[in-house]
């Protein structure tokens, strides 16, 4: 014989929720869409009305239009003649109309080619031997285990704070020492040690679960190779960003490749095109042609690679994901 329970006193009351009480709250604060603090429409940064997004995209405007207008004036500047480009007015639209005069004395004036080369093959170099050399130390300082870790790595933190002006003249008097003044290598090896890019990778390598290195081990593998196929792989976003600003930063370089070199086919792309105008005086339209053509292999190497850039900076250091 059964007994019927639906009309007991425990079945007639109120029925309990099995929803988790997170939820419940979320969905009494605002709904799907609502403003409230739990909704889905709400954006700590833009707000849930349609007022506060739109005030914020007109910020964002303004901010991008501060950060452009010298960007396009100069590009600008480099299309004009250097009387339309010298005039008091500073018009958007020259009297004399746009010309290439300036790009075409630029090319005719300096060796244009061999400079960027020798900024192309400089910035490989120097890019390739910094991520090595970081991501090296950088996973001895995570993984390691040996007396004085500490200690080096409070020195290697501390030397970020370090500027790199007053390590010209040592570093200058040991290229002479070493008699390697006026030569590649002098260009490259004392840019390849970068503090910054060591303590960067070794935050990036705490994140790594060490499980992965200990089913590694169990499999025979040794402290190389998981380096090499288990750490690495899994830092290729914050490898590629480190590459990135690496290489800006080397391209980018004046003071050092100045220094260190005088030979004309040995200088840089900066070094070479200052050269060029410091010979011919002050010359506005020229002297935004060679900043254009200093920036358009940076802007393509960014569009290029935005996307590691971003990942880099989300990624919680298993598979930039």
């Amino acid at each position: 014989m059964t007994t019927d329970t639906s009309h007991t006193p425990q079945a007639s009351g109120p029925r309990r929720s099995t929803m988790p009480r997170e939820v419940v709250r979320r969905r009494r604060g605002g709904g799907e869409g609502g403003g409230g603090a739990g909704g889905r429409g709400w954006h700590p940064m833009l707000g849930a009305g349609l007022l506060p997004r739109v005030l914020s995209v007109l910020a964002l405007i303004l901010m991008a239009g501060v950060w452009l207008v010298p960007l396009a004036w100069g590009v600008n500047t480099s299309f004009k003649s250097e009387v339309d480009a010298s005039a008091a007015g500073g018009d958007w639209i020259p009297a004399g109309g746009f010309t290439l005069a300036a790009y075409r004395e630029i090319f005719a004036q300096g060796n244009l080619p061999v400079w960027a080369l020798n900024s192309l093959l400089i910035g490989v170099a120097v890019t390739v031997l910094t991520v090595v050399v970081s991501a090296l130390a950088a996973y001895a300082l995570s993984r390691g285990l040996f007396r004085g870790r500490r200690a080096l790595l409070a020195v290697t933190v501390a030397s970020i704070m370090v500027p790199p002006q007053i390590l010209i003249v040592p570093l200058f008097r040991q290229m002479l020492v070493m008699n390697l003044v006026d030569t590649y290598a002098a260009v490259i090896l004392p840019q390849v040690v970068a503090p910054v890019m060591v303590f960067i990778l070794k935050k990036f390598f705490d994140a790594v679960p060490r499980e992965l290195e200990e089913a590694a081990r169990i499999d025979g593998a040794g402290s190389v190779r998981i380096f090499v196929s288990v750490i690495l792989p899994l830092s290729r976003p914050i490898l590629a960003a480190v590459s990135i600003f690496v290489f800006i930063t080397t391209w980018n370089n004046f003071l050092w490749p100045f220094i260190i070199t005088s030979d004309p086919t040995l200088m840089t792309l900066p070094v070479g095109l200052s050269s060029v105008k410091d010979s011919y005086g002050l010359q506005n339209a020229q002297a935004s042609a060679a900043s254009v053509l200093a920036a358009v292999p940076l802007l393509v190497v960014f569009m290029l690679f935005q996307r590691q850039i971003v990942k880099s900076v989300a990624t919680t250091g298993l598979g930039g994901q």
